[in-house]
């Protein structure tokens, strides 16, 4: 499998496990008048929010954690009390922000293409789930800053460049709505088997409203990759808002015995009812 495929999947997977540990991607509500509505996003803030919502034994596991920052006096020491703080948040206190931010400081610090990639993707997926403005460009912010620092590990990587054309149509954080677009064409039009590109075309294409376009690219990689769940989801709704319930049925149909959660099968089945009366 192509790298760019198997970064696809991997891209897939990461909404669903944030689905699942997570539930909500929005800041704790007593951050969310504070954090601010414009593009400056107050992150010390959301972590001061983050920190009271935990109990008194986590909040002296996270101090313990926090003292091992002032302690670490090189970059590689910092980095993994970092990654460690990360993980408290991930699998103790299921906190969406505080553990993407972490990963991300400690991926600046240990500066290797593998851990800024994942962070990277981490933000630049969860900008695309985010409804506050001010979140979503900062996390699009953040994942730019990471895919640029990859980039300079691996200038000729096609993949961090989609992803950092990406980060500018999911975060609208250009003045030029088309500027990441136009890096992602360029690899399209370059080599039409980077399936990651053609993905992210089709999506930018939902998000523009021009359901012809992203068809047309999701159905690229739809042919190459027939079991991807969120690309059929995304082909039944494009259909759908394209005004073509046949086929938006077609592509829902296709993923019911790929779901097996029973609350979102119904969910789906009642979709597929809708569309066929």
């Amino acid at each position: 499998m192509k790298k760019q495929q198997s970064i696809l999947l991997a891209g897939a997977t990461v909404l669903f496990c944030v689905i699942y540990f997570f539930g909500k991607t929005t800041p704790p509500k007593n951050a969310a008048a504070t954090a601010g509505a414009d593009s400056t996003y107050n992150i010390q803030k959301i972590l001061n929010a983050s920190r009271a919502q935990l109990t008194d034994d986590q909040r002296t596991r996270l101090a313990q954690l926090e003292n091992g920052i002032v302690r670490g006096n090189v970059s590689e020491q910092k980095a993994d009390v970092y990654r460690q703080i990360a993980a408290f948040y991930r699998d103790s206190a299921h906190l969406l922000i505080p553990f993407a931010y972490y990963t991300g400081e400690a991926a600046k610090l240990e500066n290797s293409e593998k851990s800024l990639t994942f962070a990277a993707r981490f933000y630049l997926e969860n900008a695309r789930k985010q409804d506050e403005e001010g979140l979503k460009k900062w996390m699009a912010n953040e994942a730019k800053q990471l895919f640029e620092k990859a980039l300079v590990l691996d200038p000729g990587d096609d993949s961090l460049k989609v992803g950092l054309g990406s980060c500018y149509i999911f975060g609208n954080i250009a003045d030029n709505p088309m500027e990441g677009i136009m890096m992602i064409r360029e690899v399209a039009e370059r080599d039409p088997s980077n399936m990651y590109a053609q993905y992210m075309l089709g999506v930018g294409g939902l998000m523009s409203g021009q359901m012809d376009r992203a068809i047309d690219r999701l159905s690229l990689v739809i042919a190459k990759q027939p079991e991807n769940v969120e690309v059929k989801l995304m082909l039944a709704e494009a259909f759908e808002r394209k005004g073509d319930k046949q086929n938006a049925v077609k592509w829902y149909e296709s993923v019911r015995s790929q779901i097996g959660n029973p609350e979102i099968l119904q969910e789906l089945d009642k979709r597929i009812q809708t569309l066929k009366k």
